[in-house]
Protein backbone atom coordinates (compact mmCIF):
# COMPACT_ATOMS: atom_id res chain seq x y z
CA UNK A 1 0.00 0.00 0.00
CA UNK A 2 1.36 3.40 -0.97
CA UNK A 3 1.84 6.02 1.78
CA UNK A 4 -0.08 9.25 1.42
CA UNK A 5 1.71 12.59 1.44
CA UNK A 6 0.46 15.15 3.96
CA UNK A 7 -1.43 18.02 2.38
CA UNK A 8 0.18 21.48 2.76
CA UNK A 9 -2.38 22.54 5.37
CA UNK A 10 -1.21 19.81 7.77
CA UNK A 11 2.56 20.25 7.29
CA UNK A 12 4.76 22.22 9.66
CA UNK A 13 5.74 25.64 8.36
CA UNK A 14 9.50 26.06 8.20
CA UNK A 15 11.81 29.04 7.97
CA UNK A 16 15.36 28.94 6.69
CA UNK A 17 18.10 30.93 8.42
CA UNK A 18 21.22 31.75 6.44
CA UNK A 19 24.10 32.06 8.88
CA UNK A 20 27.72 33.12 8.63
CA UNK A 21 30.25 31.25 10.76
CA UNK A 22 33.68 32.58 11.63
CA UNK A 23 35.89 30.16 13.52
CA UNK A 24 39.61 29.91 14.32
CA UNK A 25 39.91 26.24 13.30
CA UNK A 26 38.42 24.21 10.47
CA UNK A 27 35.00 22.59 11.03
CA UNK A 28 32.77 20.21 9.07
CA UNK A 29 29.00 19.98 8.64
CA UNK A 30 28.81 17.40 11.45
CA UNK A 31 30.69 19.78 13.75
CA UNK A 32 28.23 22.55 12.90
CA UNK A 33 25.28 20.28 13.73
CA UNK A 34 26.82 19.56 17.13
CA UNK A 35 27.54 23.26 17.73
CA UNK A 36 23.99 24.34 16.86
CA UNK A 37 22.29 21.65 18.94
CA UNK A 38 24.60 22.19 21.92
CA UNK A 39 24.05 25.96 21.83
CA UNK A 40 20.27 25.64 21.63
CA UNK A 41 20.09 23.04 24.40
CA UNK A 42 22.30 25.13 26.68
CA UNK A 43 20.25 28.31 26.24
CA UNK A 44 16.69 27.05 25.68
CA UNK A 45 16.72 23.61 27.33
CA UNK A 46 15.81 20.25 25.88
CA UNK A 47 12.06 20.80 25.94
CA UNK A 48 12.09 23.99 23.84
CA UNK A 49 14.85 22.77 21.54
CA UNK A 50 12.82 19.70 20.62
CA UNK A 51 10.12 22.03 19.24
CA UNK A 52 12.56 23.93 16.99
CA UNK A 53 12.70 21.19 14.30
CA UNK A 54 16.35 22.12 13.67
CA UNK A 55 18.27 20.81 10.68
CA UNK A 56 21.38 21.97 8.81
CA UNK A 57 20.26 21.93 5.19
CA UNK A 58 23.32 23.26 3.37
CA UNK A 59 26.93 23.95 4.41
CA UNK A 60 29.38 26.03 2.34
CA UNK A 61 33.08 26.66 2.90
CA UNK A 62 33.74 30.23 1.78
CA UNK A 63 37.47 30.49 2.40
CA UNK A 64 40.16 31.32 4.91
CA UNK A 65 41.66 34.61 5.99
CA UNK A 66 44.71 35.15 8.17
CA UNK A 67 42.66 35.03 11.37
CA UNK A 68 39.72 32.69 10.77
CA UNK A 69 37.88 30.26 8.52
CA UNK A 70 34.64 31.52 6.96
CA UNK A 71 31.61 29.30 6.39
CA UNK A 72 27.98 29.88 5.47
CA UNK A 73 25.08 27.54 6.14
CA UNK A 74 21.32 27.26 5.78
CA UNK A 75 19.54 26.06 8.92
CA UNK A 76 15.88 25.01 8.99
CA UNK A 77 13.67 25.75 12.00
CA UNK A 78 9.96 25.86 12.69
CA UNK A 79 8.18 29.14 12.00
CA UNK A 80 7.24 30.22 15.52
CA UNK A 81 10.71 29.64 16.99
CA UNK A 82 12.93 31.76 14.73
CA UNK A 83 13.76 34.33 17.41
CA UNK A 84 14.65 31.62 19.93
CA UNK A 85 17.01 29.92 17.48
CA UNK A 86 18.64 33.23 16.50
CA UNK A 87 19.26 34.18 20.11
CA UNK A 88 20.71 30.74 20.89
CA UNK A 89 23.07 30.92 17.91
CA UNK A 90 24.22 34.42 18.83
CA UNK A 91 25.28 33.24 22.30
CA UNK A 92 27.67 30.56 21.01
CA UNK A 93 31.25 31.80 21.39
CA UNK A 94 33.50 28.75 21.97
CA UNK A 95 34.07 25.44 20.20
CA UNK A 96 36.96 23.16 21.20
CA UNK A 97 38.61 26.10 23.02
CA UNK A 98 38.56 28.17 19.81
CA UNK A 99 36.57 31.36 19.28
CA UNK A 100 33.52 31.07 17.05
CA UNK A 101 30.99 33.61 15.84
CA UNK A 102 27.62 32.73 14.29
CA UNK A 103 25.57 35.57 12.83
CA UNK A 104 22.28 35.43 10.95
CA UNK A 105 22.50 37.15 7.58
CA UNK A 106 19.14 36.15 6.11
CA UNK A 107 15.75 34.62 6.77
CA UNK A 108 13.37 33.19 4.20
CA UNK A 109 10.55 30.73 3.65
CA UNK A 110 12.26 28.51 1.05
CA UNK A 111 15.73 27.08 0.55
CA UNK A 112 15.92 28.55 -2.95
CA UNK A 113 15.31 32.11 -1.78
CA UNK A 114 17.68 31.71 1.19
CA UNK A 115 20.56 30.89 -1.19
CA UNK A 116 20.59 34.48 -2.47
CA UNK A 117 22.29 35.50 0.79
CA UNK A 118 25.25 33.20 0.09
Amino acid sequence: MKLKVLPPTLRKNNRYLTVEIKVKSSISKDDLVAIVWDGCVRFQGELNTSNFNLWVMRFFEMGKTDDYYLYKAIIRCQRGFVDDVRSSLALINKYNNDSISITTIGLSGTIKSSQKYI
